[in-house]
């Protein structure tokens, strides 16, 4: 089972890039997608059908804003939208699909860069997401966690990090809780298999930030250390442009 998680910054303006064709071309079991930043009426559903896929999305109450969605190759067991918290789930920052005994959680993290406030927000989520996930283990112990995080887990994924120590998505206190969330039984797909610096699945626009590759991996594909062993490979797409962001992918033996 491939899995791709895509933060597309915009799936409406990610499609006038090609990113039907780039779908087809992959051809995934199922895509995690981040920011659609759109209302299901918005999203023309006949082109992931056409491609043979199922879409179902998530969209926050505020237009133009967040959003989550999974295209789906094969049609899911059950789906569910949300946490179960009005809070977060106005925002559209959870969906999931069962598929088995496995559960694919899709998860679009608050960003803290805007203000205190939102910061505050976003240290809240972390620890109520923990707490979330922790309870639908005991019913669903084998999880994928799939989505845009907003923080750079280790000094090794961002291209500055003694520059970066005081900026939202590098702060020691969310560099922190990750370390609590991968002790307590989670592992990240892609350090696996790779441990080397410099692979990153964020840039900004600015400074011509991408092709000097000064970036950040604020995208993960976490398990459950219960499929552990399933864990068949796992890497970053960074020649994708249609976004900011590029796709993470990981390949799970079913």
């Amino acid at each position: 089972m491939k899995i791709i998680s895509y933060n597309v910054n915009g799936i409406r303006s990610a499609l006038s890039k090609d990113l039907g064709s780039w779908i087809s071309k992959e051809s995934p079991d199922l895509i995690c997608i981040q920011e659609t930043k759109a209302q299901p009426e918005q999203i023309d559903n006949g082109l992931f059908n056409d491609l043979g896929y199922h879409f179902y999305a998530h969209s926050a109450q505020k237009k133009g804003y967040s959003g989550v969605a999974l295209i789906c190759r094969k049609e899911p067991d059950a789906v569910y939208y949300g946490m179960g918290d009005p809070i977060y789930d106005q925002e559209g920052r959870v969906i999931r699909a069962d598929y088995g005994d496995i559960s694919i959680v899709n998860v679009y993290f608050p960003s803290g860069t805007t203000g205190d406030t939102r910061q505050d927000f976003k240290m809240k989520f972390l620890f109520d997401f923990h707490n979330f996930l922790n309870k639908l283990r005991k019913e669903r112990p084998k999880l994928v966690i799939s989505g845009d995080f907003n923080i750079c887990r280790l000094w090794i994924d961002i291209h500055n990090p003694k520059a970066n120590l005081k900026t939202s998505g590098f702060l020691p206190e969310e560099r922190e809780w990750f370390q609590h969330f991968i002790d307590d039984g989670y592992t990240d797909s892609f350090r696996e298999f790779n441990y080397e610096p410099h692979h990153y699945s964020w840039w900004s626009f600015r400074a011509n930030s991408r092709s000097q590759n000064k970036g950040w991996r604020i995208d993960y594909n976490i398990i459950t250390d219960d499929i552990k062993g399933n864990l068949v490979d796992a890497g970053i797409m960074s020649e994708a442009v249609h976004s900011d962001h590029c796709p993470v992918w990981l390949e799970l033996n079913l």
